[in-house]
């Protein structure tokens, strides 16, 4: 089926993958780091094969989900997940983040969006691939813009990118009235430079931003620490 195969989440969730459209330890680490409640109403940008929309749905049950993506091929998949697994509060959306408007305001977004500016480094040979890593469709500018339209009075922007956008990411959000609350950054054990950092900010907040302690993803023996153990589910 077009190179498609199916992972499974959990019991009753399996995602539909292919060499374009995967997902690794980001998705899984933003998911937790978001966690929307249940009554929340959210919705994932740049949703890809919807692996955050997935997990958010799996660990949390939120309200409802809607999923955006650009690109047709990643969209089909959340389709067929979606029909596989018989989830139906989870809406998938193919088109321009900078177009979407959902039908009421938000309590929550979530992006994993491209983490490299276009222009810069080498790109994939995969033009899908290439738009999902380099900021050729959308920047963390659209993000926070169509987070800002959507969000209600104090609803959040949850994002993730690599730790060199930092700086690009906060201006944004207050650029766009999403004033930056907290930060994490994820490293792989304590002797290693952060390859990930997450930040999240409220709409209409107030100045405050709390810097949690690093996230390290490998124990000295090798293995996944504890907390990593938890978000995988191991």
């Amino acid at each position: 089926m077009n190179g498609f195969t199916f992972e499974r989440l959990s019991d009753t969730i399996e995602i539909c993958i292919s060499a374009e459209h995967r997902f690794g330890t980001d998705a899984f680490l933003l998911a937790d780091f978001a966690a929307p409640r249940h009554k929340d109403h959210v919705c994932d940008l740049c949703t890809g094969s919807g692996i955050i929309a997935l997990l958010m749905y799996r660990n949390f049950r939120p309200a409802h989900i809607d999923a955006v993506e650009i690109q047709n091929t990643a969209h089909q998949q959340l389709l067929l997940t979606l029909e596989r697994s018989e989830i139906s509060c989870i809406t998938p959306i193919l088109g321009d983040l900078k177009d979407y408007r959902s039908e009421k305001e938000l309590d929550l977004v979530t992006c994993n969006p491209p983490y490299k500016l276009d222009g810069t480094g080498a790109k994939n040979d995969s033009k899908a691939a290439a738009i999902a890593r380099h900021e050729m469709l959308c920047t963390i500018g659209d993000v926070c813009s169509t987070a800002a339209k959507n969000l209600k009075y104090g609803g959040r922007l949850c994002i993730c990118n690599r730790p060199e956008r930092l700086c690009d990411i906060m201006m944004s959000m207050r650029e766009n009235g999403i004033e930056p609350k907290r930060v994490r950054f994820v490293s792989k054990n304590p002797y290693t430079s952060p390859w990930l950092v997450m930040a999240e900010g409220r709409k209409g907040g107030n100045p405050f931003l709390k810097v949690e302690p690093q996230l390290y993803t490998t124990a000295e023996n090798g293995e996944y620490t504890e907390e990593m153990k938890r978000i995988y589910r191991l």
